[in-house]
């Protein structure tokens, strides 16, 4: 089957083919031909299975080959990584025809986005947040929108963005098209869909004998000991055909730390987590689909908006909170019908969250195996070759990159002064008490006493000779005086 088999227009379908999509997956199959006729629908199916073609390409053969100016499609997205990746599929599928696309989110400018949306955007792409923002500032309009899409409401009940979801629907009149996509159907969503959509079908895209979790991911789970974790990953991340990888941590603090450490360890991981400004994480993102990194490290507000068809490994660093957000991060592995593997880490004091999440998807495996980097069964798990480390060939750092790149605070947190007079540069710990950090002297500079806040002293002509010398510069510039003054 093709896309032109399901009613979709010459134009779209070339534009998809020109960048290798021929195929419809099923959710796209069950969709497009009812979307095409104006039904409202409901989708459930697993993240991954290429719900945004089910709802975009309709969306945009709905506007016609020549739209005029002005909003006439919206869709409303759950978080800013999502919001990008959607509006790149629909920006591709829409490549050949005057169709323009506009990102709305958080986190960036508003001047650009504004602009856009002045030029004559006919499709807007949002979050809840900034949608309403623009529109109270009467710089949105919504009163033309003929097409609205709510994607991953699951999502945005989790977040808590139903009220706006339902001031949003208020906006736009009441004989609009809508399509509801969701993972899950909860309750509070199925009332949202009872009260905004008319007459839906709701059309579930999965195999009735298929289990919760996809057939086509392999689930490792491992009781690990979380000073040994680092060292696991690094080890994992050796294995046998590995392709890009996403490693989930719990905290933003743990993600940053992880990727320090992964570079530290050889590696070339970014990172995508709360504390990163959004152009950052763009970037981080953008060199991760690009292959220029291979692991990206995630805290789960970035899990939704990671859709990379060449995911091999998803690692869960510390387990996950419930079961929904266990099938999220491991569904960012196995996409567009590949396999994967999703491996998850289960720190002693996660034994009760594991057994809620093990129970929920049926997963059998109640008492996940204790395991350490030496573990043999670590190796045949995850085919990773015999002998492999957690470390791959060291590169020498250059002195002045590692000063560089140390945090602030660390940098300027030393101690003046120092002993070993004498000598072209002098040696000072920081201040932690770790490791020792050199002061550079240019050679050749003849040492100095220094006396409080290490400023040159004024050499004073002895009285009388013995006793001390030309060397007093010991340890402090006190000792130093007294020496001189004896």
């Amino acid at each position: 089957m093709t896309f032109t088999d399901l009613g979709v227009e010459a134009d779209i379908a070339d534009a998809l083919a020109a960048q290798g999509i021929t195929e419809p997956f099923p959710i796209q199959q069950q969709t497009i031909p009812l979307a095409l006729t104006g039904q409202d629908i409901i989708g459930q199916a697993k993240t991954g299975t290429g719900k945004t073609f089910g709802f975009g390409l309709p969306l945009i053969q709905k506007l016609g080959t020549n739209p005029g100016p002005g909003v006439k499609a919206l869709i409303v997205v759950p978080t800013r990584e999502l919001c990008v990746q959607v509006t790149e599929d629909i920006e591709l599928a829409a490549s050949n025809r005057p169709t323009t696309v506009v990102s709305i989110y958080g986190g960036k400018a508003y001047e650009g986005q504004i602009d856009q949306l002045k030029a004559g955007a006919q499709i807007v792409v949002g979050t809840p947040g900034r949608l309403l923002d623009l529109a109270g500032q009467r710089l949105l309009s919504l009163a033309d929108v003929e097409v609205m899409v709510l994607d991953e409401a699951d999502k945005m009940l989790d977040l808590g963005f139903l009220p706006d979801i339902e001031k949003l629907f208020a906006q736009t009149k009441p004989t609009r098209h809508t399509m509801l996509f969701s993972a899950t159907m909860p309750g509070p969503i199925v009332a949202l869909a009872r009260r905004f959509m008319t007459r839906p079908i709701h059309i579930r895209a999965t195999d009735p004998d298929e289990g919760l979790t996809q057939a086509n991911i392999k689930h490792i789970v491992y009781r690990a000991h979380a000073l040994d974790k680092d060292e696991v990953i690094g080890r994992i991340l050796q294995a046998e055909g590995r392709g890009k990888t996403v490693v989930f941590t719990r905290t933003k603090r743990a993600a940053a730390k992880l990727v320090e450490e992964l570079n530290d360890r050889g590696y070339n991981a970014g990172a995508v987590h709360g504390d990163m400004s959004q152009e950052a994480r763009e970037r981080s993102m953008a060199a991760f689909k690009a292959g220029k990194k291979d692991i990206l490290i995630a805290t789960d507000v970035a899990a939704r908006g990671i859709d990379v068809n060449d995911v091999t490994h998803v690692i869960n660093h510390t387990v996950p909170d419930d079961h929904d957000t266990y099938l999220h991060r491991a569904g960012r592995t196995g996409r567009a019908g590949k396999t994967g593997i999703a491996v998850t880490f289960v720190d002693w004091a996660d034994m009760h969250k594991w057994a809620l999440i093990n129970r929920a998807l049926e997963m059998g495996i109640p008492e996940p195996v204790e395991t350490y980097s030496s573990s043999p069964h670590l190796y045949t798990d995850l085919d990773i070759p015999e002998g492999s480390k957690g470390r791959l060939k060291a590169t020498p750092i250059p002195k002045a990159e590692k000063e560089a790149s140390r945090p602030p605070r660390e940098r300027s947190r030393r101690r003046s002064g120092g002993a070993g007079g004498g000598s072209g540069s002098s040696s000072t710990q920081d201040a932690r008490g770790g490791d020792r950090v050199e002061n550079a002297r240019p050679e050749g500079d003849a040492p100095r006493a220094s006396g409080e806040g290490g400023a040159p002293r004024k050499r004073r002509r002895r009285r009388r000779g013995g006793g001390g010398g030309a060397g007093g510069q010991g340890a402090s510039g006190a000792a130093g005086n007294a020496a001189a003054g004896a």
